[in-house]
């Protein structure tokens, strides 16, 4: 039996499991993959400090993103195929995270739609949202977000154009992915993961495929794909999806204290600061190491939120410490949900939850929202 103790070993079992070409796009950045390295070298280089002697009775992680109540303040990142990790991954993980108390967000890009998620959950989730240029689709992807009572809509800003991942050029990742001797290899090696899919009818890009004009199959998304982001994207274009949206609105992808400024004139609600977990522009600044400029910025004005680099509780409370209102999870549980599917998200919650409760005792406070810069040694930050 393995024991489980940190998302590293939920990491190592996901890689057994999950076929390389899934498990790479996932566990990948761009080019030389420095900037997905430094989102979590550079958590390392900030130190606690420790208080003794103090009451630490009655601790709580509780708090609110958006005006949502939260059991702590993580929410599950929008990350693309993540039916692929699993069968039925999206569904699992929404599942858990229910059930847990921390919001779920689904990408546009996922396997299971919109409408799977709201048929096997209870409490609204949130929906990511990519601009195409087919404004018509946009539109009704929004209706569809509404219909299913999504709580908040994630406008992911940084990605116009597509960051050259290296990884999944040699394992000849695409939609249908290419059935290459090597990949067919690889694939006998995983049986779980193959039994899992040969059980699932959701295979494909649920909230695109037979909703997208001229998608009607898997064969036909990718040129239709590769052809719809929308190099024309400006704040007017963010402006038009909040009045379209009329609920909260949470701007990801921003790394520089003057889109800051943009995303709280645009009327959002929140703004993530982040690097699309290194996947983008390599050579970036780390999502932590942006943070602390982007509220001081505008912190008081909008919720300030961060992604990139968290592998456990340690980094969440170091991101809180730093001004985040909340931290969003996007491999940690692909890692769970690929080693163990629903139980292994809920593993990877349960380990972030504990291991952020006590490193909140031992800097000496019982209360999340007591934590600021003072439980930080000066210097490391």
């Amino acid at each position: 039996m393995t024991i489980i103790t940190s998302i590293e070993d939920l990491r190592l079992l996901a890689k057994k499991r999950v076929p390389r070409m899934f498990y790479d796009y996932a566990d990948a950045g761009s080019w030389t993959e420095s900037t997905y390295r430094a989102n979590n070298e550079d958590f390392g280089k900030i130190k606690f400090r420790q208080r003794v002697a103090v009451n630490l009775e009655n601790r709580t992680l509780a708090s609110t993103m958006v005006g949502e109540p939260v059991a702590m303040p993580v929410a599950l990142a929008p990350t693309g195929l993540t039916g692929m990790q699993h069968a039925d991954g999206e569904i699992l993980a929404a599942k858990a995270a229910e059930k847990f108390g921390v919001p779920f967000t689904l990408s546009t890009m996922s396997i299971c739609s919109i409408e799977d998620i709201a048929a096997h959950t209870s409490k609204p989730f949130w929906f990511q949202l990519y601009v195409m240029k087919d404004r018509e689709f946009i539109n009704r992807l929004i209706d569809r977000a509404k219909a299913a009572r999504c709580s908040a809509l994630v406008l992911t800003l940084d990605l116009q154009v597509l960051g050259q991942r290296h990884k999944d050029l040699r394992n000849g990742l695409s939609a249908p992915p290419k059935l290459t001797i090597a990949n067919m290899i690889n694939l006998a090696t995983k049986p779980r993961w193959c039994f899992g899919m040969l059980g699932t009818k959701r295979r494909g890009f649920g909230n695109i495929v037979g909703h997208a004009t001229s998608v009607s199959d898997m064969s036909s998304l990718s040129s239709w794909t590769s052809q719809q982001f929308d190099l024309s994207l400006s704040w007017k274009d963010v402006e038009w999806i909040k009045q379209r949206w009329g609920g909260k609105l949470i701007i990801k992808g921003i790394m520089d204290a003057e889109d800051a400024r943009l995303a709280v004139d645009s009327g959002a609600d929140a703004l993530i600061v982040s690097n699309h977990g290194g996947r983008q522009l390599d050579g970036a600044q780390s999502s932590i190491g942006a943070l602390p400029a982007i509220v001081e910025a505008v912190g008081r004005q909008i919720e300030v939120h961060m992604d990139g680099g968290i592998r456990s509780g340690q980094d969440m409370i170091k991101a809180v410490a730093l001004g985040a209102k909340g931290v969003y999870i996007g491999r940690p549980f692909l890692y769970g949900l690929g080693a163990m599917g629903e139980q292994g998200v809920s593993k990877c919650l349960e380990i972030i939850r504990n291991e952020a409760d006590l490193t909140m005792a031992f800097c000496g406070l019982r209360d999340l929202r007591d934590i600021d810069r003072n439980i930080l040694l000066p210097g490391t930050y």
